[in-house]
């Protein structure tokens, strides 16, 4: 039903939060262009975005390095292995986006830490090769203030502690991982938020056109079978918009994305799921009224080409909850629809189609456990 494979993309610099500090693109005939962002900044902390092109010849791997004249420090990076030793960072390419033809791009992330001021880095180099043409842009930093940041005008919260707008944007934080994944045809800009692993947030603005366009979302990973699971609970509370095509959607992956099980929680306009069949009222269901874990689902089997897919669709739509996942995926193997199973990941966010303009869905309340 989605790719869960990261691909490289070129990422679209979206620029949120109270206040916005950007160098302009540096490049070179033979070398490369950057496009340092600062997306977010409040007192002694910034998010920033990086977007490199590469104007050079192909590249299979990339380092790129910069240094700060006043002290900022990186916290935290996503998409990049970032390293920094005095005023000199360095970022490496990870497993997905090393690979860099001409004229192609990738980007990446991260956290930092500020105290008098942030200027802009004034130089990068590109696996060694200086990015020329120059950094200019702002280089102003807002004065500090002991009051709270209020609330930017795009839901994106003033106290957020990562912000990301790449295609496939990923954080860790207390055991669960965060992922903006954006992968569909046509997909418009999404910015995806946290203050935890399990409190937080999106804003998109997807055209309402058919086809899946993101899947933002957080999760674990077990790798365990399903016989020596003795328990898999999980409880939500999320806040959605009134209007959009969506799902609000458990993900869980099985013998190495060999099976896949949604559990809609609530949906809204054009959306359903995978079916064997499907009528004048759109797919058929194979179970109708199924009474398992703590909830009654309409349940639908199978497959989008790559794997087999089961869908538990709620009969009444619901924002919050708690789901006993274990009863589920035993109910399945009852079915004889999967055996004793090594269940992967266990995904939890917002299937998002298409979104009546910019649109905000929060996880206010996330858990899952095991044993």
């Amino acid at each position: 039903m989605r790719r869960r494979t990261l691909a490289l993309a070129a990422a679209t610099t979206v620029a949120f939060g109270a206040c916005i500090l950007t160098a302009l693109p540096a490049s070179a005939a033979t070398g490369c262009s950057v496009r340092y962002t600062v997306s977010n900044q409040w007192p002694g902390g910034f998010g920033a975005d990086v977007a490199i092109t590469n104007l050079g010849s192909p590249v299979t791997a990339w380092t790129l390095v910069w240094s700060y004249s006043a002290g900022q420090k990186v916290t935290e990076a996503w998409s990049a292995t970032v390293t920094q030793s005095g005023s000199q960072v360095t970022a490496k390419n990870v497993s997905y986006n090393g690979s860099l033809a001409t004229n192609a791009s990738t980007s990446f992330g991260f956290n930092g830490s500020w105290t008098s001021s942030n200027p802009l880095p004034a130089t990068f180099t590109l696996n060694g090769v200086t990015c020329t043409g120059g950094v200019s842009g702002p280089t102003s930093t807002p004065t500090p203030t002991n009051s709270p940041t209020p609330p930017p005008t795009n839901g994106v919260p003033s106290d957020a502690a990562w912000v990301a707008s790449g295609q496939w944007d990923s954080w860790t934080n207390n055991g669960y991982t965060l992922n903006n994944d954006v992968w569909g045809s046509g997909a418009g800009p999404q910015t995806i938020w946290a203050r935890t692993g399990t409190n937080w947030g999106v804003v998109a603005n997807h055209p309402r056109t058919s086809g899946v366009k993101s899947y933002p979302h957080t999760g674990r990973t077990l790798n365990r079978t399903l016989s020596s699971l003795s328990s898999v609970s999980s409880s939500f509370n999320v806040t959605v918009p009134s209007g959009g095509d969506y799902a609000t959607a458990y993900d869980i992956w099985a013998n190495n994305h060999a099976y896949e099980v949604m559990i809609w929680a609530n949906q809204a306009g054009a959306v359903g799921p995978i079916a064997s069949s499907y009528d004048g009222n759109g797919a058929v269901p194979d179970a109708r009224n199924v009474n398992v874990g703590g909830h009654t689902w309409n349940v639908f089997r199978g497959s989008n080409g790559s794997n087999a897919v089961f869908s538990f669709v709620r009969t009444s739509v619901t924002n919050s909850g708690t789901v006993d996942v274990l009863a589920i995926m035993r109910w399945l193997r009852t079915q004889g629809w999967w055996g004793d199973v090594t269940v992967g990941d266990i995904q939890f966010g917002f299937e998002l189609t298409g979104t009546a303009g910019q649109s905000s869905f929060v996880s206010n309340s996330f858990s899952l456990s095991y044993a």
